[in-house]
């Protein structure tokens, strides 16, 4: 007869589960974090107000962020709620999930190419997680600033190698924050003190990028690792442009576009 506990979830837990079965009255589950256990979502969980027919907000095999209300232990019940679930945490959920899928692939890839054995790479994914939030943050930061930033997790040789090759390949999140800038001089050298002040500013940060779109607009595009650090890049960079332009009697506006997420691999 088996000792072993299974582990369950904490009332408050957001989680993923699948569906398995539909009913009248509600739907039997699977909680994909949890070896698959079973819980239950109650008909009055599924969605505000009356529902007419649980099908129509829930199916087969289809995969739902659940809130979990209800946990014994003793009797293995789980119930779970879909409307309590708020669309930020359905947002965050998803990302974590997407996460940890890439970190599985990425330490695939390591097993393969570095020829580890399973115990091998669970003792890596156990010595990653002792440092970080996700197998996946941590290819990322070796992928920013290459495998000393680390250097804590001492690595052997051959493992550092390989994740370091891996690392350098992936496509790396970023964010793009931008605007028009409207820019006269009207003096006679206006041209060249527009084009020097432009100029520059981009030689200061590879990051910055300024197209020309036809007097008097420029696009002043910034692309950083998140909207906090492009955001604190922006404020600066506007201001210098501004108060160079005008001390040399030119004008200046600038008006915000929609900022731009890129894709992560």
């Amino acid at each position: 007869m088996s000792t072993e506990i299974q582990e369950m979830p904490e009332p408050g837990e957001i989680i993923l589960a699948t569906i398995t079965k539909v009913m009248d009255h509600g739907a039997y589950v699977t909680l994909d974090e949890y070896d698959d256990i079973q819980g239950f979502l109650h008909i009055s969980e599924i969605a505000p107000g009356w529902i007419r027919s649980v099908s129509r907000f829930v199916r087969d095999g289809e995969k739902k962020v659940l809130l979990v209300k209800k946990v014994n232990a003793q009797r293995g019940d789980i119930d779970l709620s879909l409307k309590q679930v708020s669309k930020d945490q359905k947002k965050q959920k998803l990302k974590e999930v997407k996460k940890f899928e890439k970190g599985k692939t990425l330490l695939q890839n390591v097993q393969e190419k570095a020829k580890l054995s399973d115990e091998e790479v669970e003792k890596l994914e156990d010595n990653i997680y002792s440092k970080f939030d996700s197998v996946y943050d941590a290819f990322i930061l070796i992928g920013r600033n290459g495998i000393e930033s680390v250097k804590e997790l001492k690595l052997a040789k051959k493992t550092a190698t390989v994740i370091e090759d891996i690392c350098s390949k992936i496509k790396l999140p970023s964010v793009e924050i931008r605007g028009i800038m409207e820019i006269t001089n009207n003096q006679s050298n206006g041209v060249e003190i527009i084009k020097k002040t432009l100029l520059d500013i981009i030689k200061k940060d590879s990051t910055i990028d300024i197209t020309y779109l036809g007097a008097p607009k420029y696009r002043l595009s910034i692309t950083s690792e998140d909207f906090k650090s492009a955001e604190k890049l922006l404020k600066p960079i506007i201001e210098e442009i501004e108060t160079n332009i005008e001390k040399k009697k030119g004008s200046f506006k600038f008006t915000r576009e929609d900022s731009k997420k890129t894709r992560e691999n």
